[in-house]
């Protein structure tokens, strides 16, 4: 029996009940399957080719559904769920995939053997409510002091980068958050800049308290490097411009022209003997200071000239955004006129140097008192190696900011997902009628993730859930996987911690997702062909 749609629309194609649910349930276990190997820390990597030929080596979840090519709408569909959860809270993409296919996985036993898919999702929601219970209880609150901190910043890029840089990354990510957070202001990460440098080894990446600029000095004669610096940043045009308005002149004399000329030039270089008279106002001879000024707008050559005479170091076209953050790293206010200086409005660095790399020029902005802004230096050998550690440092400040925000952490390795399957299989009992089905199909699904990280690590799935299981039993505390020896570990010993909004949110979404896939009972492609390009 076609559709009624064909009556309508010959050409509809049109997929009914398990036909659909096969489609989607195909779906979600092809995409279930590319990410599986790349789950925790022992996971493994994927090269992405692009069509034009550029390499990308990953194991971040969210990077390969981004750059993945998808076809199929459903995959899509779940793709972009595991994707906004990336946005959200910043990691758990590829567990979201896992824990979505595995649901349509255990409800297709059951809906297979004519049980409505109704049914299940009224399970699912059960089962959902009581999981999100558990978290709650396994959430350990804590004062998030450096060293937790740490083990969940190192928990995450784990599962991100190989286990020597990822351990050099952890005390950059967290440092790094602690100095820019301020009491009672959200945590802006913003104000933490990423600069790349093609160089060294990745080994080499570290955290810089203060700036990284990505120009260096404009005039062969400015000092390279100066220390005890006061800075000037200021967003003032210090080069000659012509007038806005297209006006023409008409003059009498040759003398004429030249006056304009030298009055329009004047205009200019009074704003830089300003600036000069400040800097000997602020640095008299022999006090072993040095001045900065680092303006957002240009600096023409004369002006450069009288600056570099007076031993100014001065830098023209930072960036806009580099402008807010330097007023917070170094201090000072950023300043749109000269008429007003005073020694209120500098910033104040112990050292600024340039460093030249091949082509490119870095100015380093260092030693400043109480940055509330700092730089991650990022340094590999090529550029696919600076993107994974682009990919990593990010999810990993995500990861910090959640943990200070949530007050709190979740045992990880696999421990949430153990204790909430334990949890929905004592419920079971209490539910009545057939929705009690759906509740063990997602006792089961959950279960993939400790799977999953033991598969990976090489030890055989079955028996490292009926270990856990077993010793959950007899402590009664929530255990992980050991990923290097396969038995169950308290993760909260062994300073393994994952955020409790990632899970939080993981949780919630897979539940939603599965279920709406599962409600699908006819898939029709039956949509208007848009003319309109």
């Amino acid at each position: 029996n076609m559709a009624a749609v064909t009556t309508l629309n010959p050409k509809a194609e049109v997929a009914r009940a398990a036909q659909a649910l096969a489609l989607n349930i195909g779906a979600a276990r092809g995409l279930q399957d590319v990410l599986k190997t790349n789950l925790g820390p022992k996971g493994t990597m994927k090269m992405l080719v692009s069509g034009s030929g550029e390499i990308k080596m990953t194991k971040d979840g969210m990077v390969l559904l981004k750059e993945m090519q998808i076809q199929h709408p459903t995959a899509s569909l779940i793709a972009r769920a595991a994707t906004a959860q990336d946005d959200m809270t910043g990691d758990g993409t590829t567990s979201n995939v896992l824990i979505i296919g595995e649901l349509l996985k255990q409800a297709d036993l059951y809906v297979s053997e004519g049980l409505h898919p109704r049914l299940i999702v009224d399970g699912f929601d059960i089962a959902k409510k009581e999981s999100l219970r558990v978290l709650d209880e396994l959430k350990i609150t804590k004062a998030m002091d450096r060293d937790t901190l740490l083990s969940v910043a190192r928990t995450s890029l784990r599962t991100k980068v190989h286990t020597g840089l990822a351990d050099v990354l952890t005390e950059a990510v967290v440092d790094s958050v602690l100095q820019i957070k301020q009491e009672g202001v959200p945590i802006d990460l913003f104000m933490v800049e990423l600069m790349e440098m093609q160089h060294k080894t990745e080994m080499d990446t570290r955290m810089v308290k203060g700036l990284v600029l990505d120009h260096g000095a404009r005039h062969p004669d400015m000092p390279k490097r100066v220390e005890n610096a006061y800075i000037l940043t200021c967003n003032v045009s210090l080069e000659y411009e012509k007038t806005e308005v297209n006006a023409g002149f008409f003059y009498k004399t040759a003398a004429e022209r030249e006056s304009m000329v030298v009055a329009e030039r004047k205009f200019i270089d009074d704003r830089v003997a300003k600036i000069v008279e400040f800097k000997k106002k602020m640095c008299p001879e022999g006090s072993g200071k040095s001045f900065v000024v680092l303006n957002q707008k240009g600096i023409d050559p004369p002006s450069l000239d009288v600056l570099a005479k007076n031993g100014i170091m001065a830098l023209r076209r930072t960036k806009r955004r580099n402008m807010e953050r330097l007023t917070l790293a170094c201090g000072g206010t950023s300043m749109n006129a000269v008429d007003e200086l005073d020694a209120s409005v500098l910033g104040y660095a112990g050292l600024v140097y340039e460093h030249t790399l091949g082509e490119n020029k870095y100015t380093f902005v260092e030693e400043v008192s109480n940055p509330h802004s700092v730089t991650l230096l990022i340094k590999g050998p090529n550029a696919h190696t600076l993107n994974q550690i682009k990919d990593a440092v990010h999810d990993g400040l995500r990861a910090v900011k959640n943990a200070i925000e949530d007050g709190g952490v979740v045992p990880g390795a696999g421990a949430v997902e153990v204790a909430a399957s334990m949890a929905l299989h004592k419920l079971k009992t209490t539910v009545h009628g057939r929705a009690r089905l759906g509740v063990q199909a997602f006792a089961d699904a959950l279960l993939i993730i400790p799977k999953a990280l033991a598969q990976n690590s090489g030890f055989d799935a079955q028996e490292t859930i009926v270990k856990l299981q077993e010793a959950a039993t007899e402590t009664g505390q929530a255990v992980g996987v050991d990923l290097s020896t396969g038995e169950a570990i308290v993760p909260a010993d062994a300073g393994i911690f994952d955020n409790y909004i990632v899970k939080r949110s993981l949780l919630h979404s897979c539940a939603v997702i599965a279920s709406n896939l599962l409600l699908v009972d006819e898939v029709m492609r039956a949509g208007m062909t848009s003319t309109k390009g």
